[in-house]
C-alpha cells in the first residue's frame, strides 16, 4: 500500500484510542481524513503491557459511547486482548480509514501554500490539518540511578510480561502506582522476593458502598476537574482491577510480604538508598482514600441514596515492620535483588514534528488539544482538556472537540463572499 503524493484534508497520526475517537468523529461530519499508525490498532495494548493486565475501569465505563464489550458483565475488567479487540471491532463498525504500519518521519510547514507536508514509510503526504494522536507514551523513562552492571537485569515495566521471564533472586519495583503495584504483587505472588520503591500517590478505593470509584469520580465531579492541584502533577494513582477489583493497600501487601520502601534516591557501590518518606507517602494515600469516602458518604446522604453502609472500608491496617522501621540502604548482592523493574512512566517523543507548537521544555502549547498553529491539533494526552482525558471515554469526548473544531474551520475556509455589483448612477 502506498500513500506517495496522497493530498488529504485532515491526516491523524496515530490509530490509538485517541486516533480512533477522532477519526469517528471526522466521519460522522465527513471531514476527508485517513489515519495513519506506525503498528497495529492499540499497539501499545497488545505489546507494551504484561500479560495478565486488565483495564483499570469496569467494562460498562472504560469505553466508547457507540459500541459495548457485548459478552462481558459490565462490571467486569477486560483483558488487555479484548480492549484491543474491542478498538479494531470500532475501527470495522465504523468503517474508519485506518492505515497501519506506516511511520511518520517528520512533518513540516509546506512552502508556498496553505497545509503541511507529511514524510512517512510509505511515501509522502500533503494535508491541510494534523491531529497529533499519539499520546503521552513514547519513550519509556528510567531514571539515571543504577549503572548497568552484569550482574543485574534492569527493565522498564513497559517490556515486563510474566514473572517467568525473570531470573532467579528478589526483585525491586520502583514506583507504586497502577503499573508498578501490580507488577509488584503479581511477582510476589509468584514467590519471589519483592521489595517496592512507593513514591507520592493517591490511592482511591475499588469500590465503596456498592459503586466502583469511576462512578464515584463521576458523580462527584472529580472526572471534569480542569486542571491537576498544585504541586500533583506527577502524583501517580494506585487502583487496579486485577483479581476482579480490589483496593489497593500498601499495609495489607506489606502484610503479604512486600517490603515497601521509600523513593529510590541514589547508587552507590552496589547500594541503593532510600528518600525518608515512606511513612508520609502511604499516609498521604490514606488520606485521599478516606476524602473520597467521606464525601461519598456526603453524597449518599444528601441525594438520599439507599446503599449500604461499609464502615470496614475506613479500618487502616496497623503500620507493618517496614514502616515502623524503614530501610534506607539496600545493598543489591546482599539483599539477593538480581532485577529491578522501572515502573517509572513515560516521555514524550515529538522529534518527527518539525513545528513551532512546544514550549521551553518541549511539552505541547495548546488550548483543549488546539495550537496557535492553523491546522495543527493534539488528542490524548493527560489532563487536554479535564482529569479524564487520558481515559478512553475521556478522548473520546476531547475528540468530539477537536473534530468539530476542524469542521467549524473547513466552513471559515470554504466560505466565498459574494460583493453585490456596483450600482449604476442615472444621470
Amino acid at each position: 500500500m502506498k500513500l506517495d503524493n496522497t493530498v488529504v484534508d485532515t491526516l491523524v497520526i496515530g490509530a490509538g484510542q485517541a486516533g480512533i475517537a477522532t477519526s469517528e468523529h471526522l466521519t460522522a461530519l465527513n471531514v476527508p481524513h485517513i489515519v495513519v499508525e506506525k503498528d497495529r490498532i492499540a499497539e501499545r495494548w497488545r505489546s507494551q503491557r504484561w500479560d495478565s493486565l486488565v483495564a483499570n475501569g469496569p467494562a460498562w465505563h472504560d469505553r466508547f459511547p457507540n459500541l459495548q464489550f457485548e459478552e462481558l458483565d459490565p462490571d467486569a475488567f477486560p483483558s488487555k486482548e479484548r480492549v484491543a479487540r474491542y478498538f479494531e471491532e470500532y475501527v470495522e463498525k465504523f468503517s474508519l480509514p485506518v492505515y497501519t504500519d506506516v511511520t511518520v518521519k517528520q512533518v513540516s510547514t509546506l512552502q508556498g501554500e496553505a497545509g503541511y507536508a507529511i514524510e512517512t514509510s510509505k511515501g509522502c503526504i500533503k494535508a491541510k490539518r494534523i491531529v497529533c494522536a499519539t499520546g503521552p507514551f513514547q519513550k519509556p523513562s528510567i531514571p539515571p540511578i543504577v549503572p548497568e552492571l552484569t550482574n543485574l537485569k534492569q527493565l522498564h515495566s513497559s517490556h515486563y510480561f510474566n514473572p517467568e521471564q525473570l531470573d532467579s533472586g528478589a526483585v525491586l519495583v520502583v514506583g507504586a502506582g497502577s503499573s508498578g503495584v501490580q507488577i509488584a504483587d503479581e511477582i510476589n505472588r509468584s514467590g519471589k522476593k519483592v521489595y517496592l520503591s512507593v513514591g507520592p500517590h493517591d490511592r482511591p478505593p475499588r469500590s465503596y458502598r456498592g459503586r466502583d470509584f469511576v462512578w464515584w469520580l463521576g458523580v462527584l465531579g472529580k472526572w471534569d476537574a480542569p486542571a491537576a492541584a498544585p504541586d500533583a502533577e506527577h502524583v501517580t494513582i494506585a487502583v487496579s482491577g486485577a483479581h476482579k477489583g480490589i483496593t489497593i493497600d500498601f499495609r495489607e501487601l506489606a502484610n503479604n510480604n512486600i517490603t515497601l520502601l521509600g523513593r529510590t534516591h541514589a547508587f552507590t557501590n552496589g547500594t541503593l538508598s532510600f528518600s525518608n518518606d515512606l511513612v508520609q507517602n502511604i499516609e498521604k494515600g490514606d488520606e485521599n482514600y478516606l476524602s473520597l469516602l467521606e464525601e461519598a458518604d456526603a453524597y449518599i446522604e444528601k441525594n438520599g441514596l439507599d446503599l449500604p453502609e461499609e464502615p470496614s472500608a475506613k479500618r487502616i491496617l496497623p503500620q507493618p515492620e517496614c514502616m515502623l522501621n524503614p530501610i534506607r540502604e539496600l545493598d543489591l548482592a546482599a539483599s539477593g535483588i538480581t532485577t529491578i523493574i522501572w515502573a517509572t512512566g513515560f516521555k514524550s517523543d515529538y522529534s518527527w514534528l518539525d513545528l513551532d507548537v512546544f514550549d521551553d521544555k518541549g511539552a505541547p502549547q495548546h488550548q483543549r488539544g488546539v495550537t496557535a498553529l492553523s491546522g495543527i491539533y493534539f488528542v490524548g494526552l493527560p489532563w487536554l482538556s479535564r482529569r479524564g482525558s487520558s481515559f478512553i471515554w475521556g478522548c473520546w469526548h476531547d475528540a468530539k472537540y477537536i473534530a468539530d473544531h476542524i469542521e467549524t474551520q473547513r466552513k471559515y475556509h470554504e466560505y466565498e463572499c459574494h460583493v453585490p455589483e456596483p450600482s449604476v448612477e442615472i444621470a
